[in-house]
């Protein structure tokens, strides 16, 4: 049996939110997911007892290239300010910013992964003024570059693997460091945002139980409404890249399945949509934003034709809080 891969996760400017939900991880549990893909973490900052001057030797042997650092995985937007210096924030210990042991300790990991939207893109962290000056490992919002900068690899070859989200699901994280372990996920593995494609090939649309709405564009007006969340309430489920739907959450939620409005929480700049989360722009009654590969002509001819058809059970169910009308039982077998 060969050695197992030694995986560290550094947090830097963000809420810790990736990491509650990896401890999420069911089926495998966490531990149960490092050991069944061949990883030792040798230290966490919030799961590993090691601190202080043990940590400190850690990470210098690391740094030296006296001990091999297989995946490095970063939580949370590395934050340059002030003016570039990184002093915002410095490892505790040290009187190094934190960006600095990331720019030392990237080239020298086999793999290095952005956990979570901040780290991939900058996030939460990095919206309004941004006054941390914050950004991703390989991208500033959605452009190449970031602390990084848009050519850096790894040593094993990739660039940085970004498994965006905010959170992320624990599944993302456990199958991609899963593949990663094993060497299989190439380049071409990973979207133009360098996302995995197992996940972010799907959208948060596919498997929501508010489809039958959707088709009909039967449109919920509140929250606690049954219909669907794209008309007035800003859902971005048909343009969001995530498998959210079908991976559920803890086994059985998901945004949209709770009546909230999917932010699409995965893309670069989802921070700063330029309106309200929940609320759905639209000029002369048409979406802006429109589902994904959607011509806009389509999108206003079969809207008109969904509702001029849309069954009485839907349009009353979809500004209901419950269910008023059930489907209708009836004799489905040809004779």
């Amino acid at each position: 049996m060969s050695d197992p891969l030694d995986l560290l996760w550094l947090q830097s400017g963000g809420c810790g939110g990736c990491t509650m939900s990896l401890l999420n991880a069911e089926s495998p549990e966490l531990q149960g997911l490092f050991d069944a893909a061949g990883l030792r973490l040798i230290w966490h900052p919030s799961l590993s007892e090691a601190s202080g001057d043990e940590v400190l030797s850690l990470l210098g042997r690391l740094e030296r290239g006296e001990q091999p650092l297989d995946l490095l995985c970063v939580e949370g937007a590395l934050l340059r300010g002030p003016n570039g210096t990184g002093r915002f924030h410095l490892l505790s210990g040290t009187d190094r910013p934190m960006i600095d042991w990331v720019r030392s300790l990237a080239p020298r990991a086999r793999c290095v992964v952005a956990v979570g939207t901040c780290a991939a893109y900058g996030g939460i962290t990095a919206g309004g003024s941004n006054p941390t000056d914050a950004c991703g490992l390989q991208y500033e919002g959605e452009h190449p570059g970031g602390l990084l900068g848009a050519d850096f690899r790894a040593s094993g070859g990739l660039p940085v693997v970004n498994i965006a989200g905010c959170p992320v699901h624990p599944n993302w994280v456990g199958e991609t460091l899963a593949a990663l372990a094993m060497d299989a996920l190439a380049e071409s593995d990973l979207d133009p945002y360098r996302r995995p494609r197992m996940f972010y090939d799907h959208l948060v649309h596919h498997g929501c139980p508010r489809n039958e709405f959707y088709e009909y564009k039967a449109s919920a007006l509140e929250h606690s409404d049954l219909g669907c969340l794209m008309e007035h309430l800003g859902c971005l489920g048909t343009q969001a890249h995530a498998d959210c739907n079908t991976r559920l959450w803890n086994g059985q939620g998901s945004c949209t399945r709770g009546g909230y409005a999917c932010i699409n929480c995965t893309a670069p700049e989802f921070e700063e949509p330029g309106h309200g989360f929940l609320q759905t722009p639209n000029v002369a009654g048409i979406p802006i934003g429109l589902p994904t590969d959607m011509p806009k002509a389509w999108f206003v001819a079969l809207a008109s034709l969904s509702k001029a058809a849309t069954p009485e059970r839907l349009r009353r169910n979809a500004t209901a809080d419950h269910l008023v009308v059930p489907p209708r039982v009836r004799q489905t077998q040809q004779r």
